[in-house]
């Protein structure tokens, strides 16, 4: 009956879908965009420049390129399924409608790999930088400083983290506008040798395909978040396509930004094998480009931008994916509850940053390892995520819009895929085995009476 009635006015309310209203609807699309951009992270080449310009060989613009491309079918996909199931947990829900309960449940275990490791991920790096520059100070301090900050402003509410947000974001386009504006100084200047040239886009004396897509594989990185967006459904007030107008627009501005900053940096230091340390390779450039100031400006821009408000809206993201599995009974129910003043999944907000500590604790000297586990476990939700849009619509719906609903969902599954393929072998061995653990849970769920059957609704 409910799916009658969607059909025939063309909107689909949570209501319809089973779930009652519970979290607060306030957030508009410009918060949704501001949200988007943080998660990514305006600045976010800063932190592995030196990396993904070692592996494209200096063609670290064209990595990036590809990188957006790549992600912007993704970014598609997310905006069909958001606007057929406006509902929070985002790829979880998507395959879990779109394919089959199972399905979803698989999807929404390996998405969880990327979203409840990725706060972790941030507040290493922050801290790690942070301890380097004041070694007075455990790295243990920063982590405990910036878990607590983020929990409290989670639970308190997501406009105090719209807010929050939106001054981050300012702080971060200025720091980029500095360093890009210095560095094309330094160019016109010929400082270190800098001119300008088409290189860090297409270097016909280096380039080949599998060499720029192992680097791309690195670069994606930066461009994970646009999609933790769709967790928000519950929480926007500006109707069904504000999502994907969101998801679509944030990743189209930062991927713009990424490779107008990486352009820049390239031209500044061309000869990428003269690094000291991939690690602080950016901060190398900023300090050519502009001096000690510049230098130590980016290195505490990347600190805060990962570590306060990076990590914060990972933590946002993250909540209500566990708060959605938990309300279909799909992990313990306790995840669902939802603060009473505040209307905030209070309860899987406190999960999230007592598995941050943990996982800090227990990966602070092997970010290499937490980073790989984060790429696999969002690229492989990807590729759920296209197979869903395909199969929801065409053959559940029964959609003649090819376009939208098989051509592009089909093109960022092959890209996505290849991306995947070019992951390292320690981020599919390390996945494979998350991925085995989540068929074993849901095998137990199965043989347990646990696994609450959504049947008829789903179909």
């Amino acid at each position: 009956m409910a799916q009658m009635e969607a059909k025939q006015t063309g909107q689909i309310t949570i209501e319809q879908l089973g779930y009652k209203q519970e979290l607060k609807r306030s957030l508009s699309f410009l918060d949704l965009l501001i949200y988007g951009l943080v998660f990514m992270v305006p600045i976010a080449p800063f932190g592995i420049y030196g990396y993904v310009a070692e592996g494209s060989k200096g063609m670290v613009a064209l990595a990036y390129l590809i990188g957006m491309i790549g992600m912007i079918f993704t970014a598609l996909s997310y905006a069909r399924m958001s606007e057929a199931f406006p509902i929070a947990g985002s790829v979880y829900s998507y395959a879990q409608r779109g394919i089959n309960e199972h399905v979803g449940f698989i999807a929404g275990w390996v998405i969880l790999l990327d979203y409840i490791f990725v706060p972790a991920l941030l507040y290493l790096v922050s801290a790690a930088a942070l301890a380097d520059i004041v070694p007075q100070i455990p790295i243990y301090v920063w982590l405990v400083l910036f878990i607590g900050i983020n929990t409290v402003i989670n639970i308190l509410g997501i406009e105090i983290t719209a807010r929050a947000n939106k001054i981050i974001v300012i702080l971060e386009l200025i720091v980029l506008a500095i360093f890009v504006v210095t560095g094309i100084i330094a160019v016109a200047k010929g400082v270190n040798g800098a001119q300008f040239s088409f290189k860090p886009l297409y270097d016909p004396h280096h380039f080949s395909m599998g060499m720029v897509m192992g680097a791309v594989s690195i670069a994606v990185l930066s461009f994970l978040g646009f999609d933790a967006i769709s967790t928000l459904a519950e929480e926007t007030k500006g109707g069904k396509k504000s999502i994907g107008k969101a998801i679509v627009f944030s990743l189209l501005t930062v991927g713009v930004l990424f490779i107008i900053q990486t352009w820049v940096a390239a031209l500044i230091w061309p000869d990428y094998t003269t690094f000291k340390n991939a690690d602080v390779a950016f901060y190398q450039i900023a300090e050519i480009a502009g001096g000690s100031w510049l230098k130590w400006t980016t290195i505490l821009a990347t600190a805060f931008s990962w570590g306060i408000a990076n990590a914060l809206v990972a933590q946002a993201a993250i909540s209500r994916i566990l708060y959605s599995m938990g309300r279909d009974r799909k992990l313990p129910k306790i995840l669902s509850k939802v603060h009473p003043e505040f209307q905030t999944p209070y309860v899987s907000t406190i999960i999230v940053a007592v598995i941050s500590l943990i996982v800090t604790t227990v990966f602070a000297s092997q970010i290499d390892k937490l980073a790989s586990l984060v790429n696999f476990g969002a690229l492989t939700a990807f590729l759920f995520l296209h197979v869903s849009v395909i199969n929801y619509f065409l053959r559940k719906q029964g959609s003649k819009d090819y376009l939208n609903h098989l051509l592009f969902p089909l093109i960022g599954l092959v890209i996505i895929g290849y991306v995947w393929y070019s992951l390292d072998p320690l981020s599919k061995k390390l996945g494979l085995i998350w991925l085995a653990i989540g068929l074993v849970y849901l095998l137990f769920l199965k043989f347990t009476n646990k696994d609450s059957s959504f049947g008829d609704e789903l179909q």
